[in-house]
């Protein structure tokens, strides 16, 4: 590899060929301010904010661009170069709605730290006419803005690039350009996935998930209702950002203290229905492996996921696991066998689950999703919409007190907690499945194989008799790449994994939103689900069938795995649904 040598700000600085000068110069230690670079994803030079002086050029030119070259001298803080940022903001605003102190976005606003960082105070300079626009409410999970949008196109590149769905773009030509579906049509109306990944790239407010933080409230206030909350296993690897805790910190019990603070009657535990989905799913794959079932199986605990099977392959829906996702199974046994427990009527428990994940709000919505005659679950709520309730509640997260889980539906074990990272799922329905192949309770809990951040992971496992070829996918455009390969024969799986967002629920469209500057820099991904094989790790008990209140509910209630009444209560249906509605 050819390196080259260069200067920035008179440091000399040494990097492989074909780096750019804004990596350049952070790995020198120096930060030139970006809106809509996104590493790897939205490269484009568009917003202009990255500009610097090079040597011999009388331009500014785009550092997130442009290569570096042998004996370079570039300058990243001149007069002239703070001058054009600062005007840039100061253009970028004058078509811009600043209502900073209602919108979601304050002070996690990119476009707001940097004209705070560049000293911008006359806002209105360039004031005149703006850009039409209208609100899109059409969507279940969220609300588009675009007299919130810079253009900075990260949104679009995410949809297209990450997630293969593009149902977003840039509209119009010149000053009427926006961003939109095909023919201004609203999202409903589209093949949109709901997975939110297009709001955690928003620099801004333009993108942001439906605030459904009211209806909780009204229910904690209702005393009619037994109000019950369910917590993902990615929910505890991200909270602690929103209150400036280090990314990758769980903070499982300050997340419970608060929640039994904000008066919630059971603080419980998705993890505990991961566990019951792998018990399900697990059964399901021995199944169809023993009786000449539909393979691969694919898992179904996803609903971006689940949405876009439906949309782009609706082909391979007999493929899909019948079980429902962890927070549906969650809703299902707490309003049945909890509720008999307790001599509640189903209608009388409020079930509120809080997700990694946007496209959860689209789940609860869906089809074959009230087993008990009611909603399984009755609000879903992003991690982030749990930060700003507990700030609203004035608890003083960092000082609370570690608390436990309420019993019976707040035991689980380590497989269920490893939900929440690519893989976690593979694995824990591995362990599960091993055992029950073989017969042998000694039988592996790690598979390290499918652990990691890539894309696409690829692992063979002697399960006894059996060779276990398995897949997973995070992200839509490497589980297109999977079931493409599927589909032409080339590649012959038992078993896959597939999960929406880039890394898993650690990475979901729902959690806290990291700055450009750190999602290009740091892998949020990796710390979070460190987070959660650390716990799995630490677990006195790490295989799903082993959980103690799962095993209680077969017993008593299930009967087995996959019999009527599980069906009944933990599995659904799919059916196919037009691109364009």
């Amino acid at each position: 590899m050819n390196m080259i040598n260069l200067k920035i700000n008179g440091t000399p600085v040494t990097v492989p060929e074909g780096t750019t000068i804004l990596d350049a110069a952070r790995q020198a230690s120096i930060d030139i301010p970006t809106l809509c670079y996104l590493r790897d994803i939205n490269e484009i030079g568009a917003c202009r904010m990255c500009v610097v002086e090079i040597k011999g050029s009388p331009k500014l030119n785009a550092a997130c661009v442009y290569p570096v070259t042998e004996g370079m001298e570039v300058i990243t803080n001149s007069k002239r170069i703070f001058e054009a940022r600062k005007m840039n903001l100061e253009l970028l605003l004058s078509n811009h709605k600043r209502e900073c102190l209602s919108c979601v976005r304050s002070g996690s606003c990119e476009l707001q730290k940097l004209c705070h960082d560049y000293g911008v105070e006359d806002e209105g300079r360039f004031d005149g006419m703006t850009t039409p626009s209208t609100i899109d409410d059409s969507a279940i999970h969220m609300i588009r803005d675009n007299s919130k949008c810079i253009l900075c196109r990260r949104c679009t590149s995410v949809c297209d690039k990450l997630q293969d769905a593009a149902v977003i773009g840039t509209n119009g030509r010149g000053f009427v350009t926006h961003i939109g579906s095909a023919f201004d049509a609203p999202l409903n109306n589209v093949a949109c996935v709901s997975c939110g990944q297009c709001i955690t790239a928003c620099p801004t407010g333009a993108l942001r998930e439906r605030d459904d933080t009211d209806k909780v409230w009204a229910a904690l206030a209702d005393p009619e209702k037994r109000v019950i909350v369910q917590t993902a296993p990615a929910t505890r690897a991200a909270l602690g950002e929103a209150f400036g805790m280090p990314i990758g910190t769980n903070v499982e019990g300050k997340m419970v203290a608060a929640l039994h603070r904000m008066g919630f009657d059971d603080v419980f535990d998705t993890d505990f229905s991961a566990d019951l989905t792998i018990v399900e799913e697990a059964n399901e794959l021995v199944e169809r492996i023993k009786n000449g079932g539909k393979l691969p199986l694919i898992t179904s605990c996803s609903p971006g996921w689940i949405n876009y099977c439906e949309q782009y392959y609706p082909d391979m829906l007999e493929n899909l696991s019948s079980c429902k996702s962890p927070q549906q199974m969650f809703g299902a046994i707490a309003k049945s066998w909890y509720a008999e427990k307790l001599g509640i009527a189903p209608e009388n428990i409020y079930m509120v689950s809080i997700m990694p994940c946007t496209a959860k709000k689209f789940e609860i919505k869906r089809d074959h999703q009230s087993a008990n005659g009611v909603p399984d679950v009755d609000v879903a709520l992003t991690t982030r919409e749990l930060s700003r309730m507990i700030k609203r509640a004035g608890i003083d997260f960092n000082s609370l007190p570690d608390e436990k889980f309420d019993d019976p539906l707040g035991v689980s074990t380590g497989a269920a907690v490893i939900f929440g990272a690519t893989g976690g799922v593979m694995e824990a329905a591995l362990r599960t499945a091993a055992e029950w192949i073989t017969g042998d309770p000694g039988a592996p809990v790690e598979f390290v194989d499918v652990r990691g951040t890539d894309g696409v992971k690829e692992a063979t496992y002697k399960v006894g008799d059996l060779t276990l070829n398995v897949a997973i996918a995070s992200g839509l455009k490497n589980a297109k790449q999977v079931l493409e390969a599927v589909k032409k024969g080339e590649k012959d799986y038992q078993f896959i994994e597939i999960m929406a967002c880039p890394g898993g629920c650690v990475n979901g469209g729902g959690q806290p939103i990291q700055p450009g500057s750190v999602r290009n820099n740091v892998d949020i991904r990796a710390l979070r689900a460190k987070a959660l094989y650390t716990q799995d790790a630490n677990m006195p008990l790490r295989k799903s069938h082993d959980n103690p209140v799962i095993k209680e509910i077969y017993d008593s209630y299930l009967e087995k795995p996959g019999s009527h009444r599980a069906h009944e209560l933990l599995h659904t249906e799919y059916a196919a649904r037009p691109i364009y509605k």
